[in-house]
């Protein structure tokens, strides 16, 4: 069994402490292809092994910490439990020894982002809500509420994490479902 390191936000991490993300995208690394008969290049995705492992493989969850025992307080300081302080460390800075969050993948898969469903979108951590909307006879009556769903939210969340326009491009993305290891 092999064991990688994968980063998480800290709203990300948080859902996988809440038990409501099971999955995560990954884009596909690109190249660009060149030949005497494209009038132009054009970017191609690789498709070799999931850089993210396979069914049965491990990730170790790197996310923003503190070392508070070099601050003497005996404990690491985790940014996604909300802790109001300063001097934060990079998760890609985090050793393996101050994770704590084991994942195990369960399945792999390619797919387009825009594929992604409302049940996918739920497990990626994301949940569809009510939030202001338009007017009109039926807004009025939904109290100016309109439905947002899931895989909307995400489109955002994905946007927001990638640029703007990152959505619109849909790329291919590794699927990985996961579950929680308890330590």
């Amino acid at each position: 069994m092999k064991e990688r390191p994968i980063i998480f936000s800290a709203p990300m991490v948080r859902a996988i402490l809440a038990g409501t993300k099971t999955q995560t995208r990954r884009a596909l690394k690109q190249v660009q292809v060149r030949s005497a008969a494209m009038p132009e290049p054009e970017w191609r995705s690789v498709h070799t092994l999931c850089p993210y492992g396979q069914p049965g493989n491990r990730l170790w969850v790197r996310e923003s910490f503190r070392d508070a025992r070099a601050a003497m307080l005996g404990r690491v300081l985790y940014r996604a439990d909300g802790d109001n302080i300063c001097g934060w460390k990079p998760s890609i800075h985090m050793p393996r020894h101050l994770s704590r969050i084991t994942l195990e993948v369960t399945t792999v898969r390619v797919e387009r982002l825009q594929s992604i469903s409302e049940a996918d979108a739920q497990a990626e951590g994301v949940t569809p809500k009510w939030e202001p909307g338009c007017s009109g006879r039926l807004m009025d009556a939904l109290g100016g509420f309109s439905f947002r769903p899931a895989a909307s939210a995400y489109a955002e969340l994905w946007e927001q994490i990638h640029g703007p326009g990152s959505w619109d491009a849909n790329p291919w993305v590794w699927v990985i479902e996961f579950k929680r290891v308890t330590p």
